[in-house]
Formats: structure tokens, C-alpha cells, sequence
């Protein structure tokens, strides 16, 4: 195996060789400042249209992680646009998570991230056209926003890379000659678009504006509602709206780039390294950022415990109840009602609780009164059957491995709850009828269940929760002017039933 894989790759070395010379492409043993020069001529502004295919050696791990990354920026980009998001909105949420995952830096290892994990997303979201679709809606955006960010130095040069027909601003002396025509037609879009509702914000906003000077047939979209001044056969499209005409562009490309890459797919399978890696991260896999509230402090806790803390007494407190995501919640009442919860009930919700920062001796007290308060089970019993297991999820027994609590990805790769089972995912678990009932005993609108049934029906458990969510902080704060836009600051999408509990907390302190 190891000879044919050699074999493989030295045959994919001779064929980069034989590759067009004329085509600037990255290459392997090359110097840095060869390196970085290839680069600023492959990729001379901070955002790239990726005409051009890198060639070049990468780790394995590097292939993984770097499209890890970009894999979440794109999934939280796409739950943002499935919860109805502006682009303020978006540009708020996926800041810290672009600086994060994929910077927007003129760095050689910035630009060599961002452009090989494009690269490795469209081998992995070309092998069908819902994939295909997925993808270029979310890259789409990405590069919207990424636009966006840029100052209007940075967007202009970058707008000059691209050599498009015509694509070019006009000069200031005729800007002045048709100054009343375009302020004329842009004044509703700045109205309507960019929220400028005095005079002044919009005149003030018009005189810094600049404009392109295009062929009409290259804006025929715009044409029909007047959204664009036209003067013998130019339109005159300004800078806030050229990024639609740029978008476009773009994502007509990206689109033709993407079948050629599936005619291409083929040559992959004899691959055994890639094609692993390749069918993983197109199901869909995300990495929770969640940082978990449990340490070696849950082992052996102090005597000192401060009003935040965790213990089985709290656990009582609607307080802290009322923020648990439903799962939890189902969980909790499972227990109320039997006394006892099966194996992977257990599980989740140990889990769940050792995440909340509650101690092993906490967590012991309160699993020893619950299963214990029914005559049905003795202590004795109890600490003969079951305290070795709640110990050894705090990695106090067996192998002593610190394990942490379940995201919303394990908790959905866990069997369906059978008959008196209270595990999985309410979203996913739970018939429309029950689910709708308990979501309208949370406050919510009808509007807003509906919203969040049409979620779980599509299969998409982790953005209904994240609705949930949202409508219930909304609920919460009344006298909103808008009941279907959340008035909440953290809107990224919620993975993992500890991030739910983290969140709810800190908006009720």
C-alpha cells in the first residue's frame, strides 16, 4: 500500500511538471520569498475571485484543519441567512469567528489558508447540485461580507484586480456634470437600503459616493426598477451597489469552477488518504467552539463556592432550570417522574451537568437523591450499581479520561429514544404535536413555532433549538418594537446544550 501511494503521488508530481508554464500557480521547494511572490501575483489583493488552483504540498493536517475552519465559518454564515439575519447583523456575528478561523491578512500564511481551504471545499461540495447550490450560497455571502469589511482603498484595488470590462470609477469632474440625475435615482435605495431616512445623512452620503461607469447589459437586473442612472447606453452603478454586480460575478464563476471540478472527481479515487477526509467534511462537520466550564476544579472542589456555582440544591431553582435547552429539560423531568433515567439518559445529562461546572461530589449528591427518593432503589443499591459510573464520567475511575460533555453532534448520533428513554433531541425525537405545545408553554407566537416546526422538519435540529432560543430571550424582554428580530447580542448558532445554558445565563445577569 505504501509503495502504490508513493507510486500515486510521484505520478501527480510529474503531471503538476508537465503543467502550462505560462500559468502562475503555487508551487513545492520553493523559498519563502519565491513563495511569496508567486502569492502576490496569484493573490494580490486581501480577497481573490480563486481563478487559479493552488499546486503545491500540504500536510494532511493541515488539509483537515484548514477546511475545518472555513467549513464553520460557511455553516454559521448559513444558519445566520436561514434565521432571516441583515448583513449588519452577519457582519456582527461572523467577525470574531473570520478572525478566528480564516483572518482577513495579507500574511503568507493567511492568504495560503484562505486559498487552499476554498480549494478543499469545492472538492468536497461538487458531488451533487444540492452541495454544489449549499456551497456557492454560502461562499457567496462570505465574500459579500468579507467585502464589506475592506476600506475603500482595500475595495478599490481589489475591484481594479479584477479586470472586468469597464469595471472602473468615475472621474469626480463627471460625477459633478450628472450630479442631480444619479442622486435623482440613488436617493430611494439610500432610503430604503441603507436606512437613510433625513435629507442631509443622504446628500452627506451622495457626495462621498463614487461611481462606476458600465454597459446597461452588464446591470440588466437593475434596469427595471430604476435602481441605476442611464446615459447613451452607460449605466452608472454606485459603489455601495457594485458589490451586487461583483457578487454576481463571482458567483457565476465559482458555479462553472464547481462542475469542472466534478468532471475532475473521478481522478480522486484512487486516493485513500483524501477521499476519508473529503466525505466526512461534506456531511456537514463543525467543531463546537464551546468552551467548557469544567476543569480539574470539578475533581476537587474548594470549600468556597461563589453564586454562580452548580450544586444538586440549584438544580431545584427555576431560576437555573428555566435556562437548560429542552433536551436537558426533558431529561430533568424524566428523572422527576421514575426516579431513574437509562444508560444513555444518564450519559447525556452527567455530562450535561459536569459541563455546568458542577463537582463530582455535587453530582454524586444529587444522582444518589434521585434515584434514591422512591422506595424502589436503597442506597446501598445506588452505590453498588451506579456511583462507579457517575464517577468514571468525572475520570475518577476506569481510565481515568476527563470526558466531555456531549455536543449537539453526539447527541444526535445516539439512537432514538425508546419507550421510556429520555435522551436524543427534542427536535428531532419529539411529534410535531408534543413539540408545538411545549414551544407555545415557553411564550412563544404561533408565528415563531411554526418557524422554528419548519426547522426540525427540514432536519435542521441545531438551528431550530437556536430559534428557540432566540424567541425565548425575545419573550422575555417585552415592548419590543419587532417580535420576530431577537434583541440579543450573541446570535451565533447554537451546537452544544452547554453553550444554550452559558448563553441564557449571562443574558439573565
Amino acid at each position: 500500500m505504501f509503495r502504490q501511494s508513493k507510486k500515486r503521488a510521484a505520478q501527480r508530481r510529474s503531471d503538476f511538471a508537465t503543467a502550462d508554464q505560462s500559468t502562475t500557480y503555487i508551487q513545492a521547494g520553493i523559498s519563502f520569498n519565491d513563495e511569496q511572490e508567486r502569492y502576490e501575483l496569484l493573490y494580490p489583493t486581501k480577497l481573490s475571485f480563486y481563478h487559479l488552483p493552488p499546486i503545491g504540498e500540504i500536510t494532511l493536517d493541515q488539509f483537515e484543519t484548514w477546511a475545518i475552519d472555513r467549513l464553520k465559518v460557511l455553516l454559521e454564515l448559513e444558519s445566520l441567512a436561514q434565521r432571516n439575519k441583515n448583513i449588519k447583523e452577519m457582519e456582527q456575528v461572523i467577525k470574531p469567528i473570520l478572525a478566528s478561523c480564516i483572518p482577513l491578512s495579507e500574511s503568507l500564511e493567511s492568504r495560503k489558508k484562505d486559498y487552499y481551504s476554498h480549494f478543499i471545499l469545492r472538492l468536497c461540495f461538487c458531488r451533487s447540485k444540492d452541495l454544489r447550490e449549499k456551497f456557492l450560497h454560502a461562499e457567496t455571502i462570505l465574500f459579500k461580507l468579507r467585502f464589506q469589511m475592506l476600506t475603500q482603498a482595500d475595495q478599490t484595488k481589489f475591484v481594479q484586480s479584477l479586470n472586468l470590462p469597464l469595471l472602473q470609477f468615475i472621474s469626480d469632474e463627471e460625477k459633478q456634470e450628472i450630479a442631480t440625475e444619479l442622486y435623482e435615482t440613488v436617493s430611494p435605495q439610500l432610503q430604503f437600503q441603507l436606512n437613510l431616512s433625513e435629507e442631509q445623512q443622504r446628500r452627506q452620503f451622495f457626495n462621498h459616493e463614487r461611481f462606476i461607469k458600465l454597459p446597461f447589459e452588464a446591470v440588466i437586473d437593475l434596469l427595471g426598477t430604476r435602481q441605476v442612472f442611464l446615459k447613451q447606453g452607460w449605466a452608472y452603478l454606485p459603489q455601495f451597489q457594485q458589490l451586487n454586480h461583483i457578487a454576481n460575478e463571482y458567483a457565476s464563476r465559482l458555479s462553472d469552477d464547481l462542475l469542472k471540478t466534478y468532471q475532475h472527481i473521478p481522478k480522486l479515487n484512487e486516493d485513500d488518504r483524501l477521499l476519508p477526509i473529503l466525505t466526512h467534511l461534506s456531511t456537514g462537520y463543525v467543531v463546537t467552539e464551546h468552551h467548557y466550564s469544567f476543569s480539574d476544579s470539578s475533581l476537587h472542589p474548594s470549600s468556597e463556592t461563589t453564586a454562580d456555582t452548580i450544586t444538586a440544591a440549584s438544580l431545584h431553582n427555576p431560576e437555573v432550570r428555566s435556562a437548560f435547552p429542552l433536551c436537558a429539560k426533558n431529561l430533568m423531568d424524566g428523572l422527576s417522574k421514575n426516579n431513574h433515567l437509562k444508560f444513555n439518559g444518564r450519559q447525556q445529562l452527567s455530562f450535561f451537568l459536569k459541563g455546568l461546572g458542577m463537582s463530582v461530589d455535587e453530582a454524586l449528591k444529587f444522582w444518589t437523591d434521585a434515584f434514591t427518593r422512591s422506595t424502589s432503589m436503597s442506597l446501598e443499591k445506588f452505590n453498588k450499581e451506579y456511583r462507579y459510573n457517575f464517577r468514571h464520567n468525572y475520570g475518577l475511575e476506569g481510565n481515568r479520561i476527563n470526558y466531555r460533555p456531549w455536543d449537539c453532534r453526539t447527541v444526535l448520533s445516539k439512537p432514538r429514544p425508546a419507550r421510556g428513554e429520555y435522551h436524543g433531541c427534542p427536535y428531532r425525537d419529539w411529534n410535531p404535536e408534543k413539540l408545538s405545545a411545549t414551544l407555545a408553554a415557553m411564550n412563544l407566537t404561533q408565528s415563531q413555532v411554526s418557524s422554528i416546526l419548519d426547522s426540525a422538519k427540514r432536519n435542521e435540529f441545531t438551528l431550530a433549538c437556536t430559534k428557540a432560543y432566540e424567541f425565548s430571550a425575545l419573550s422575555e424582554a417585552p415592548g419590543t418594537a419587532n417580535p420576530s428580530e431577537p434583541l440579543i447580542t450573541d446570535q451565533t448558532h447554537i451546537t452544544h446544550p452547554n453553550l444554550y445554558f452559558d448563553r441564557a445565563r449571562r443574558r439573565r445577569t
